[in-house]
């Protein structure tokens, strides 16, 4: 079965679950905030501006993801940027000696986190106290906001914590309750990759573009 991106089907028992996987990324694609993007954009451009910093974080897949966004915010956008969990001693150490929920803030307390930098939150649920849902987030998110660092985000669900105060948080729509961790974990990856790509982001091209542009 075809389908259009902008004309979704109404008769989704009929697809096949490939069709309905890549229907569904169609429809957060078209929902997409580009508002919040563009606010994203702008936050990074003064980061940068400014000589500022920026931390990824993110626990399980949005780990990876933040390790992943770090390289291309650096080599791409020139971006000063660091994810405390590709510190894997001093993370395991931290959890080990002074628990799960404080892993971050204390990464981010020795490494002076400031009003010039920002927090980047990748997060399916954002961080939840009340729910016990990722704590570390929300309190680096808390120790962000005390020293006035812009706190940014691609969240999923409702946002959690980090988009109810966040400066710039991009949510990812959810289009199905039982795929809402892929769709929010592989949607982080296209809207960073939009930003280190956006033209007042993006500072030196990546090499098979530039391959691809010789003589």
């Amino acid at each position: 079965m075809t389908f259009q991106c902008n004309g979704f089907f109404t008769h989704r028992v009929l697809m096949n679950p490939i069709d309905q996987y890549l229907l569904e990324v169609c429809e957060i694609s078209q929902k997409l905030d580009r508002t919040a993007i563009e606010k994203l954009v702008e936050h990074l451009v003064k980061v940068r501006a400014r000589q500022g910093r920026l931390f990824l974080l993110g626990v399980g897949g949005s780990a990876a993801n933040a390790s992943h966004a770090v390289n291309d915010f650096r080599k791409i956008a020139g971006i000063e940027c660091y994810a405390p969990t590709d510190n894997v001693s001093e993370l395991t150490a931290r959890t080990n000696d002074e628990g799960w929920p404080t892993v971050f803030a204390a990464w981010l307390e020795v490494s002076h986190l400031s009003d010039r930098d920002a927090l980047f939150i990748f997060s399916v649920g954002g961080g939840n106290l009340e729910k016990n849902i990722s704590p570390n987030l929300v309190e680096a998110v808390k120790l962000a906001k005390s020293r006035g660092a812009a706190v940014l985000g691609i969240v999923g669900r409702d946002g959690g914590y980090t988009a109810k105060v966040g400066d710039a948080v991009v949510i990812v729509p959810t289009v199905s309750p039982d795929r809402i961790t892929p769709h929010s974990e592989a949607f982080q990856a296209v809207v960073w990759h939009l930003l280190v790509s956006h033209p007042k982001i993006s500072q030196s091209q990546t090499k098979w573009e530039s391959a691809v542009t010789k003589p």
